[in-house]
């Protein structure tokens, strides 16, 4: 099994879901500004559309899109990481779909987007908002998404983690500021944001 990642770009759910699991994998490293991989090659080549996460199956099938990956995971490896009941397995569906819509292209892409103008941006400032308030509400008196942590858990925390950058400042939320600490804090998710938090920090102060 192979994951193509970028630090902290939204294969870090992909990786805490391995660690959480216990699951040995192969992790190459994207170059998402020149399109290539640490060999030279056009990433291209692996996905059209240059975004991360790929994982390589040990079949050798490659799948996009962090959703469906993180679902195959639990489907195959890492079948603690989601409930094992019909409903509790579609709720795990909408958590899913709407960390991916609702927030991650729906909010933090277009602040990441360098062509997206101040307009979208401040649209983008407001729409978060009421997702953050949805969200509040769902996680209070609640430790995660669902009754127990899943890849649900591990794709919000990695998009939590751009409020740094573009905020909004998640002390206005409490209960959701408190689930991304209690999320950040588990041994293996902690092990997969440290070991890309130094990599992107690396790569920034080369940058500079």
């Amino acid at each position: 099994m192979e994951l193509y990642y970028s630090p902290l770009a939204c294969s870090l759910a992909t990786r805490m879901a391995l660690y959480e699991a216990g699951v040995a994998a192969t992790f190459t490293r994207v170059d998402l500004k020149a399109h290539r991989l640490p060999d030279g090659r056009d990433y291209a080549a692996i996905n059209p559309l240059e975004q991360v996460p790929v994982l390589r199956t040990d079949a050798g099938e490659l799948l996009f899109q962090n959703a469906a990956i993180l679902q195959h995971l639990t489907e195959t490896v890492a079948p603690g990481l989601a409930p094992i009941d019909r409903a509790g397995r579609a709720q795990l569906a909408q958590w899913l779909s709407f960390i991916s819509t609702e927030l991650h292209t729906g909010v933090f892409s277009l602040h990441f987007d360098k062509g997206t103008g101040d307009a979208v941006k401040a649209f983008a400032r407001e729409r978060v908002a009421s997702r953050f308030a949805y969200l509040e509400r769902h996680l209070t008196g609640r430790d995660y998404l669902l009754d127990r942590f899943t890849v649900a858990d591990a794709y919000l925390a990695t998009v939590l983690n751009w409020t740094q950058v573009t905020g909004p400042d998640l002390g206005e939320f409490p209960a959701l500021e408190a689930f991304h600490r209690r999320v950040l804090a588990r041994p293996a998710v902690a092990r997969a944001f440290g070991e890309e938090l130094a990599m992107y920090t690396a790569e920034q102060r080369q940058a500079k």
